[in-house]
């Protein structure tokens, strides 16, 4: 992080002291439940272990930690909010386990005599995972404060991509109040086509439910595994609709203190089948001539990446370009109505009833 200008980090941490975007996640009940779930059902972690609160924000966090039973909570904020934290902490009596720090983590030093702590605690993620850059932070504090056997929450996340209609966008602007509104919805999308839009899309308005576009171990990715992703896919639909645009969110999981709950371990998702969330999901709106409707079994391709600004390292370039599925290379076997597709799948199963 400390490649980025000076400036560009000074106003990322200055706009987290507008008490608004803290209103916005602390009413978040999918993220506020997710992280309380993932602590507090798991106080055999947190039992008398030394956690580190990566962007404690309001603190909320650091008190869940306090609450599962941590001895010893450091919670590191570069903002000024440090000085509402410590009165969050100071309401919840957790003044002797919980200590807060108003600085970057970069900055950060543990205590003399301290070693590296049991637990990275942080709510990292922004729209379609990576935006705002914090991730790195996270890294540079596990690198640095975590011990070798040490434990993140969250300790994965994943990205998910998939086509998608975006009636909001395009259809209800075909008429307004029975008024045509169309040049309006074309002029609108023209100025926001600089960047992806976030809204709330709803599950039916899903083509297909989703391909994983990356999949991060957070206790074994590098800042420059974050560099760069990319996917080239061709999807056959599943939902017949309108194709008029691409949706990408993503999920994260916590650790498990008992192995024999993984099948229940705690998941926040911001998938458009989840409850709805302040990250909502990213959408990349396509040109007017390129949407089409869809039936399902149609195959789409698409080549899409994200790539961290050069200049402003907290923030990606996204790239979509569509492909012609007549012409990529489609998984075996494809379930997709070409007829090339078609030929395949009953050359396999010819083979497969001559090998019984």
């Amino acid at each position: 992080m400390g490649d980025l200008p000076r400036d560009i980090n000074g106003r990322y941490f200055v706009s987290y002291e507008d008490l608004e975007i803290h209103r916005l996640m602390l009413t978040d009940s999918s993220r506020q439940d997710a992280y309380r779930n993932a602590i507090l059902s798991n106080k055999n972690l947190f039992q008398d272990k030394t956690v580190l609160d990566v962007g404690t924000g309001t603190g909320i966090l650091a008190v869940f930690c306090a609450q599962a039973g941590a001895k010893k909570v450091y919670a590191v904020e570069a903002s000024n909010l440090a000085n509402l934290a410590r009165e969050v902490v100071k309401e919840n009596s957790f003044d002797s386990t919980i200590e807060v720090f108003e600085c970057k983590i970069e900055d950060f030093r543990l205590p003399d005599g301290a070693e590296r702590v049991d637990i990275i605690v942080s709510e990292w993620m922004g729209f379609f995972l990576l935006h705002e850059g914090m991730l790195d932070s996270v890294i540079f504090a596990r690198d640095n404060f975590l011990k070798s056997n040490g434990l993140l929450f969250p300790d994965t996340a994943t990205i998910f991509v998939a086509p998608c209609s975006v009636p909001s966008r395009f259809d209800d602007f075909e008429s307004l109040s029975g008024v045509n509104m169309r040049c309006f919805g074309r002029e609108l999308r023209k100025q926001k086509s600089d960047k992806p839009e976030v809204l709330n899309v709803s599950a039916e308005h899903l083509l297909h439910e989703g391909h994983i576009m990356a999949w991060l171990d957070l206790k074994e990715v590098s800042v420059e595994d974050l560099d760069a992703f990319e996917m080239k896919e061709v999807m056959v639909i599943q939902n017949s609709g309108k194709f008029q645009g691409i949706c990408i969110w993503f999920d994260c999981t916590f650790p498990s203190g008992d192995p024999s709950q993984v099948a229940h371990e705690v998941v926040l998702s911001t998938s458009p089948k989840s409850p709805v969330t302040h990250w909502k999901q990213s959408v990349i709106l396509l040109p007017e001539d390129a949407c089409e409707d869809v039936d399902k079994l149609d195959p789409i391709a698409f080549n899409l990446s994200l790539s961290r600004n050069a200049e402003h390292g907290r923030r990606y370039n996204i790239q979509l370009t569509l492909l012609d599925a007549e012409k990529e290379e489609h998984s075996l076997p494809c379930e997709c109505v070409m007829t090339k597709c078609i030929l395949m799948k009953a050359h396999l199963q010819k083979m497969e009833v001559d090998q019984l």
